[in-house]
């Protein structure tokens, strides 16, 4: 069989090596237009048992991830100045350069050497390949080329986010919200190694206006978030990588699939950044997608049937959620009007997935603070 996989993220580089560790006659090609230590943003963060299912199918990529992790059991709401913290809602985290350098090892180690700094602007340029995966991000080629047959759509967000990082190690996952005579700002920061973390800072379209941020370089949007964040940085300064002010894409697609064409990851569905689901579901989907191929073996469009099939329904649970969750940051301006503890809770509950029973049995200390004081 041979496969043209294009894009070298998360969702391209593990399913080439699902796809040629299961068949080792496979060609199996991915075409990547970066260079191979190319990485945009700094963490990648899953919950705590996001990880479960790759132990499940391959422990060895399991083990080769697992000890880079930073890990934490606890997050953290900062609002008005007061520190909540919510039990019981674990989390782990690895720098994106860290994750592609593994995943590139793990294709090389059944033979498969991505091809980086290789861009394709045509898929005429792929020849005659039994199959051609979109794993090409959210301005898919792929995607964009049969548009149309996959019922292509994409909406956006109207918060304005950067992705900066810093050398400040940070004990959880926080959310920090400010208030301030520019605007109200909220960062989303986690340590992702010993000595860096993540610093996602989200304003709303009235403050990215009001502060200036779209008349700003990119090293001057950083100085302001350093003043606004002064006291949750510490003297740390933030670091800048293409950390250029952008508005979250909604892609969906309606068809899955089209003749040899299949998508995968972003450039089949996106996922707010605020659950931390978005590595996740493109790992997962190569594991499905790789699944539906051995199912029916030489039946391209059997096999790409049978994953949009059996994949669609959890996918379209997680990116529910997800959506919940962006809409709430749409509006976490309005939401600060709370005091901190109930704006924890709304916080907590903002995707919908957690009930009251749920809520007592995974963060029980936090249930039953908010139980006192609300009591």
């Amino acid at each position: 069989m041979r496969v043209s996989i294009l894009g070298a993220g998360p969702a391209g580089l593990y399913l080439a090596y699902l796809l040629k560790r299961r068949d080792p006659s496979a060609a199996v090609r991915v075409f990547e237009q970066n260079s191979a230590d190319a990485t945009f943003g700094f963490g990648v963060v899953f919950s705590d048992r996001a990880l479960e299912f790759l132990n499940e199918d391959d422990p060895e990529t399991f083990a080769a991830i697992v000890p880079q992790l930073e890990a934490w059991t606890d997050i953290t709401v900062v609002h008005r100045g007061e520190r909540v913290r919510i039990d019981g809602v674990g989390f782990a985290a690895i720098g994106r350069l860290e994750l592609l350098r593994l995943l590139q090892a793990r294709a090389r180690s059944v033979g498969i050497e991505p091809m980086f700094r290789h861009p394709v602007a045509d898929l005429r340029e792929l020849g005659d390949a039994d199959l051609i995966v979109g794993a090409d991000g959210v301005n898919s080629l792929v995607r964009r080329t049969h548009a149309a047959a996959f019922g292509t759509t994409t909406t956006y967000l109207s918060n304005r986010f950067a992705w900066f990082g810093t050398s400040k190690p940070f004990a959880t996952l926080t959310q920090t919200f400010r208030r301030t005579d520019l605007g109200d700002f909220n960062a989303h920061h986690y340590r992702y190694a010993p000595a860096m973390s993540t610093f996602l800072v989200e304003v709303t379209e009235a403050t990215f206006m009001q502060a200036g941020f779209d008349r700003m370089s990119e090293t001057e949007s950083a100085a302001l978030c350093e003043r606004v964040f002064a006291d949750d940085l510490d003297g740390h300064p933030l670091v800048s990588n293409h950390s250029v002010w952008r508005r979250f894409p909604i892609v969906r697609n309606a068809r899955w699939w089209h003749d040899r064409h299949v998508l995968i990851g972003d450039a089949l569905h996106t996922a707010h950044f605020s659950i931390g689901s978005g590595t996740r579901l493109a790992m997962e989907g190569a594991i499905a997608l790789d699944r539906a191929l051995a199912a029916h073996p030489g039946d391209v469009p059997a096999a790409l049937a049978a994953f949009e099939t059996a994949r669609r329904p959890i996918v379209a649970k997680l990116v529910a959620a997800a959506d919940a969750s962006g809409a709430w940051y749409e509006k976490f301006a309005d939401h600060m009007a709370l005091e901190p503890l109930e704006f924890a809770m709304s916080y907590l509950t903002r995707s919908g997935r957690i009930d009251p029973e749920r809520l007592r049995q995974s963060s029980p200390q936090f249930a039953a603070r908010y139980a006192r004081r609300t009591g």
